[in-house]
């Protein structure tokens, strides 16, 4: 039985034992015109009365198996090497269209593609790197002094996307003659 079906169940069951529909309600989270909906519903037509009636409009194109699909290849970095996905990029791989790629991105609630803090590494050696670094965060050698050191040149450092800028930069210099 669904969560929904179960929700039904319970507001004919409460009604049954005389409760108000304002009462119902409350114990169940749910507004007052659908304790009403629901109460009409099996009053009308028994236990088939708490179905779901087919919605109209086209039927679902994509079942659960493709979304889940399309949601392990957005966490997965693209396979021409580039560092994000873009939905038509994701769409031409799993062979659907850009807008079902978006409306499953929007229904998960994911932005890969404003992701700007976080991009997949081209580094082949990512993996060994991580792990030696990583080792020397939790188990220094005896003695050792670990630095961290950003490969950025003073520009693009300036403008990090981390709102941090150099504090010694000042303002710009003009030079030549008076």
């Amino acid at each position: 039985m669904s969560q929904q079906q179960a929700m039904r169940a319970r507001i004919v069951l409460r009604a049954a034992e005389g409760a108000s529909n304002t009462q119902i309600a409350a114990e169940v989270g749910v507004s007052l015109p659908t304790v009403g909906l629901w109460r009409r519903n099996f009053s009308e037509r028994g236990l088939a009365g708490l179905q779901t009636a087919p919605r109209s409009g086209r039927p679902r194109q994509i079942d659960d198996a493709e979304v889940a699909r399309v949601l392990a290849m957005t966490l997965q970095p693209p396979p021409d090497g580039s560092t994000q996905w873009s939905a038509r990029r994701l769409a031409a791989a799993a062979r659907i269209s850009a807008s079902t790629v978006h409306r499953i991105w929007r229904d998960h609630k994911l932005k890969p593609h404003q992701v700007r803090s976080f991009k997949f590494s081209k580094d082949p050696q990512l993996v060994e790197k991580v792990i030696d670094v990583v080792g020397l965060y939790l188990a220094p050698p005896k003695g050792a002094l670990v630095l961290c050191v950003d490969e950025k040149v003073r520009h693009e450092a300036l403008s990090d996307s981390s709102g941090v800028k150099d504090p010694d930069a000042g303002p710009p210099q003009r030079s030549g003659g008076s």
